[in-house]
Formats: C-alpha cells, structure tokens, sequence
C-alpha cells in the first residue's frame, strides 16, 4: 500500500503573503523602460513557444574600456532550421547607449572572448586565433591575427605586455607545440597497439571526461607591439614563446592526477596572476581541497627570452574547502577570493578573504555575514568589494567595506532590488556594470549607480522579439514550512490568464540540493514562462537546504533529503492550492532534475498527488549513487558517511536508505518522463533507467528520453528544442491540457 501524504488544506489566509513584483529605478540619459507591460502581459499576447524561445538572443557579460566610457559584449542566437549558432561581438557607448555591431553576424561563426588591447582596439577569439581590429573598422573587415597557439586555447586575457589563456597540456610540456605533436602522435596511434586507460585513484573522471594525461595549465605569451605604415599605431605584434605559470609546481606521482588548473585571475600591471587548482592527491575523490596560487611575472627585454614566472605561492594552505574567484584591486597590490572552510562539503559558505601581496599576510573580512557570496569585484580605491549574493530569491549585489574607515560608516548594503545580477564589472568610481535579469526580463546589460542605486537599462536584445510575447512576472508567495520555518516561493500565472477559471500545475523542483531557485531569466530547461505559455500555472519552492536563506537553513538538508523538503513542498501546495482558488488540485504535476530529479522520484514513492512527473538526470538508488558517482565528498557529506556499516558506524547504510526510493520501488504509480545524458557521470544513466524499467514492468505509463551527447545538463540547442517538446507534451497529455501552439518537431 504507497503511504501517502495527506495534509489538510492551509487556508488562503494562513502565512500567505503575495510579495508585488518590485520596478527597478531607472536613471540616466538614454534609459528604457524595463518592460512593455500591455504588450508582454495583455490577454492577447502570443506565448513564448518552443521556437522563439530557442531563436532568442542571449548576451554575454560586459568587457569595459580602459576609459570606462564603453563597453564589448557578445550577442549569440540559435538557428533552427540550419541547427547552428552565430556569436558577434558588439560595442556599447555607457553614457549614450548607441551600439556598434563590430564582427559579422552570420549563423555558424563565432566571435568570442571579447577584450581590449587599448580604447580604440579591441580584441577577439575566431577559429582558434586571436585577432585585433580598430573600432573604427567595419563589421565585414576582419581584424589581424596577433596570436595563433598550436592547441585550443581559452579564458584568454591581455595585460601589458602579455597575452594569458588556458590550454590543456602533457606532463612535463612547457610549449604548446609539443602538446600539439603528441595529440598527432595518438591520433596516428603511434607508438600505441592498444587504448587501455589504467587507474589507480579514486579521480577517475569527472562530470563528463574521463581523466587523461592532458591538463588545462595556465600560459603568458610576452607580447609586444609596434606601428606599422598604413595601419593605426600598435598594429603589429612580436611575441615570445609562452610560460606556463604552473611548471613549478611540485610534482604528483600519479600523471593521470595532476594539478589543474579551474580559473584565473590577472591584475591590470601585468606583474601577478592567481590562478585556482584542484590538489593533487591519493583518491580525491572525497577531498574539498581547491586551492589559490599566486605567481609573479617577470617581464624580460621586450620580447622575452628572459621573461620567467615566480615559484607559485600557496595562499590556502591553512584551509582544506574550495577556493574560487579571485579578484585583484586596481593597483594589483591585493587579491581577494571566495573560501569555504569546511573539509568535504561543496557547500558550505563562501567567506571573503583578502591577502596584502607586499605583506604576505591574509584576512578574513565580514565574517558575521551569513550569507553566501558567488563572485567578488574591487571598488576602484580598494575600500570596497562588491559581491554577488543569493538573498531571498535574487542573486543581488553588496557592497562589502573592507577598508577600516568604510566599516565604521556601513559594513555591508545591498545595491540591487529585486532580480539577478552577475558579471559586475566597475566603470570610473560610482558605477558598475552588470548582467541583469528577472523572471519576466531576459538577461541584458546595465548600468547601477553606487550612489543613488538606480539601475538603468544598457541594452535589449530581445526588445522587439518579446514586444508582443507574454512573459509573466514572478508573484511571490511565503509559507510555513518544516519546522515551523517560513519558506518562500513563486508562481507564474499561464498566458490568457483568467482568474475565473482553473489551470493545470507545474510544480517545479530546483537542483543542487544547496541551490536556489531565482528571480532570473533561464535560457534552459527549466524557465517558468515555457510551462506557463503552455497553459501551465508555474511554481516553485524554495524547500530546506536552499541557499540564500542563510547558511542554517542550507546545511539543514544534511541527512534530511527526503524529510524537510519533501514536508517543504508538501505544505507548499497545500498553500497554493489554498490561496489560488484557479490552480486545478486534480491536474497537478511535478518536475525536476538532478536533486530535483531525485525529489520527483520520492515523490512517486510517497504520495499520489500528482497525475505525471518528469525526472531529469536524477536518482532513484542512493547507495548505488555512491558507487558510481564521481564526487564521494558529496554523498558521504550529505548522508553522514558511506552506505555500508563499519566498525565504528553501524547505521551507514541506514542512513542511505532512509530517503532511499529504491526502497519504495514498490509504492511506484504515477506516469514519468524520464530523462537522461550518457555522459553524466554524477548521476549515471543506470538512476533514469532503473525506474523507467520499474514502471514499465508494473505496466505505469513511462517514457526514457536518451541523449547519446549530453552529460547532467542538456547543452546541445537543438536538444533542448527535443527536450522541451517531449516534456511539454507529456504533462499536456497527462492533464489534458491543450497547448496553445504546435508542440510538432519544426513548428
């Protein structure tokens, strides 16, 4: 018998509190207004279909000017019907707004990685080479080349007198070419009868690669220029042969774990670089140990046969979590970063540390914050960072007073209202630059002002292909979760929507478990619009163990992952179904993907509230999640030790099995799509699989939608046009709700 849930209706009254959706200020010369609201929410307005939605533009973060009047982004847009892509790069006046495309906008090139080598040339990455070309240059001419390796190369960076990227190389190679002839070498299969990959360590691969003797390492190119007749100042590059910054690093007795490099980060000097590794160990699979290198460059005579790299210096070695994002003052004299502290757990809070690069000392600053910051930049005058924060269903921007005098006056304040902000970049003293988004709003860039914390509009990529299209606002909505906790959430009402009238549910469940759901505009699977303009009222919860809510409640899920959540999203439409007499509680479904995935399969164990679900890359076994995953940290963190018992643990396995639904396998009723990438190494096909098999044998409707090339997420466009039209056509089905467009391959 399914040991159901069964809650009474919370009244519509009860902790119920419909939070308005909040208008950004806009300031300044040239601003827009953010939303066309007749447009975008009359009853008449078109939904935002499969199609379109796929065929929007999507712009990439801001690269600002050394005079910080202009700004470079890129502008990339999927074609359907050739199945390919275009990526152009674009410049923006800051005060103005006026925009120059700067390369071609042709479908199957890719102009990307943005920079500038001074005001009045920029640069950019096209068919593996790095070119420059004059602003003044039209879109059709294209530009030089200034830097072609003989590898793939990425994350590329200019300061004087260095070009800096990421590229993959073999143990003990210091020039690419050598990479570049080995690559042939096995290609050719040279020197090679068989393609046997032998391992001795716990770090056999990870997300979707398997470990191989190729490494990404961090390079500097010294690079100078010179005028050349004809052509403006500075267009002719000399270049020396490349340093990798991390060849003296020690040595690791296992090639295939070697050090590797994740991000890096250059002062505007040219003189430091920081660059974040994994550390090489014994099974690290279990280890958290991410740590921060800084080296020092030292520039040769103009070309550089002299040119040469410091030994790295530790700056973690005190801490066993993971280091990320570092970020170095105007005058390249400090280097601040993200450090979680705690051993084995891959989310534990963010805390900002800042390390005097003359004094060699380190500080921690704003440890009384609890919430969790996801990327830092510097003020101008280095008083001030400003941090990017999951808070309460934004991901805002603080400004974080590191300088004594500025902790007096205010330690922290948030400068955003409600939205999404990432990719901060400053321009002069009082302004940042920033990506922008909302639930209702498509990512674009703006302009905050320090000051006044008015927010203005940059650009609108989408403007005229969303003027008639309904993109619903976020209206948020709070409750009384597990634990007497409050727990917030969001709805978005259907296209057409009718309040006399009852519509289908699509209650959607975030990943991570540490995650959060956010007032953002998702280009991926999982955007609230695209269930609504199918007719769907759209919500989501924001359960126990979500970020943003301070750092208590996201470690709460430890050993809870089928207990508060599930009881979280339980009360949750409860409440729902309470305050909005419209939602239809017999044609309510569920979906979710890798957490969310899992939660969607415990719920097929434990209630019958839904009529369908759709899991994504989730998990139906816990113990055999162990086994096969490639992060043990993570398990291991999250169920409180490993799923066998032991001398000195008698109840490991449990613990795995307390929220195991494999356990419940016979309580399995509800129809389910399930969905899952060959080349997802953290939750293997064998979690969608098993299920699929279990419902089918029990003769429960089910689907397995396969994809041979993805991994966790589905990356490739065109699978994801596949991926929304089997998912929207499932739930439709299943709540026999008529989708207001064709849901035909093509339409």
């Amino acid at each position: 018998m399914k040991l159901l849930y069964t809650r009474g209706i919370i009244g519509a009254a009860l902790f119920y509190a419909l939070v308005l959706t909040e208008t950004l200020l806009v300031a300044g010369e040239g601003a827009r207004a953010l939303q066309t609201e007749e447009g975008r929410y009359a009853n008449n307005a078109k939904p935002l279909d499969i199609r379109l939605f796929h065929s929007l533009y999507r712009a990439g973060s801001a690269v600002v000017s050394p005079d910080a009047t202009k700004i470079l982004f890129t502008q990339s847009h999927y074609d359907q019907d050739e199945n390919e892509t275009a990526t152009f790069i674009s410049v923006v006046d800051i005060e103005s707004g006026e925009s120059k495309r700067l390369t071609p906008d042709e479908v199957g090139k890719a102009y990307t990685n943005p920079l500038w080598f001074d005001d009045n040339t920029i640069g950019y990455v096209h068919n593996g080479s790095l070119y420059q070309k004059p602003l003044g240059e039209e879109e059709t001419v294209n530009g030089t080349i200034v830097y072609k390796p003989a590898i793939p190369f990425s994350s590329v960076a200019y300061r004087p007198g260095y070009v800096l990227f990421l590229a993959s190389v073999y143990p003990n190679t210091t020039l690419l070419e050598e990479t570049k002839k080995l690559d042939e070498d096995r290609k050719n299969k040279k020197k090679r009868i068989d393609s046997a990959q032998v391992y001795d360590n716990l770090w056999v691969r990870h997300w979707d690669e398997w470990m191989t003797l190729k490494k990404p390492n961090v390079f500097a190119v010294p690079a100078s220029r010179s005028a050349r007749a004809g052509r403006e100042a500075g267009s002719e590059w000399t270049l020396g042969s490349e340093i990798n910054l991390m060849s003296r690093l020690p040595e690791f007795h296992d090639p295939l774990i070697r050090w590797s490099a994740e991000e890096y980060a250059a002062d505007k000097q040219g003189n430091h670089v920081a660059f974040v590794v994994r550390n090489p160990a014994d099974d690290m699979s279990s280890r958290t140990n991410v740590d921060l290198y800084l080296v020092t460059i030292m520039q040769g005579n103009n070309t550089s046969s002299s040119s040469s790299s410091s030994e790295p210096k530790l700056l973690t070695g005190d801490v066993q979590g993971i280091a990320s994002g570092p970020a170095f003052t105007a005058d390249g004299k400090r280097v601040a970063w993200l450090q979680m502290e705690t051993p084995r757990y891959e989310s534990d809070i963010n805390r900002i540390y800042v390390h005097d690069i003359d004094a060699g000392t380190t500080v921690s600053v704003s440890r009384d914050w609890d919430l969790s910051p996801m990327a830092l930049t510097w003020a101008p005058d280095g008083k001030t960072i400003y941090a990017v924060v999951g808070d309460k269903g934004d991901n805002a921007v603080y400004s974080v007073a590191v300088d004594a005098e500025e902790k007096q006056r205010q330690k922290r304040q948030r400068l955003t209202l409600r939205g999404s902000a990432s990719g901060v970049r400053t321009a002069g003293s009082d302004r940042l630059v920033l990506m922008h988004s909302d639930q209702d709003k498509c990512n674009d860039i703006h302009v905050l002002d320090v000051g006044t914390q008015a927010l203005r509009r940059l650009t609108d990529v989408n403007e005229h292909r969303l003027a008639d299209v309904y993109v619903g606002p976020a209206e948020d909505f709070w409750f009384e979760g597990a634990r007497g906790d409050k727990v917030h959430g969001w709805l978005v009402k259907p296209v057409g929507f009718e309040a006399s009238k009852k519509y289908p549910l699509a209650y959607i469940v975030h990943g991570g478990p540490q995650q959060h759901n956010a007032h953002a505009f998702s280009y991926a699977q999982w955007n609230p619009n695209m269930y609504a303009s199918a007719g769907f009222v759209t919500a989501l919860v924001n359960f126990h163990g979500s970020s943003g809510y301070g750092q208590n409640f996201t470690d709460s899920i430890a050993q809870q992952w089928g207990g508060l959540p599930f009881d979280d999203l339980m009360r949750g439409l409860d409440h729902l179904l309470g305050a909005s007499q419209f939602v239809d509680p017999a044609r309510i479904v569920a979906l979710g993907a890798s957490y969310g995935g899992y939660m969607v399969n415990w719920l097929n164990a434990r209630t019958d509230r839904f009529c369908a679900l759709v899991s994504h890359d989730g998990m139906f076994s816990v113990p055999a999640f162990w086994y096969s995953t490639e992060e043990l940290w993570f398990p291991e963190h999250d169920f409180g030790g490993v799923p066998y018992d032991t001398a000195t643990d008698a109840a490991g396995r449990a613990r795995y099995d307390e929220f195991n639904p494999e356990r419940y396998a016979a309580n399995f009723s509800t129809p389910t799509l399930f969905v899952h990438g060959a080349n997802d190494f953290r939750l293997t096909l064998d979690q969608s699989l098993s299920p699929f098999t279990l419902l089918r044998r029990k003769g429960v409707a089910a689907r397995l939608m396969y994809f041979p090339d993805e991994n966790h997420w589905t990356t490739h466009t065109g699978n994801s046009v596949r991926w929304y039209t089997e998912v929207l056509r499932w739930i439709a089905d299943h709540t026999n709700t008529t989708v207001p467009y064709s849901l035909e391959p093509g339409a």
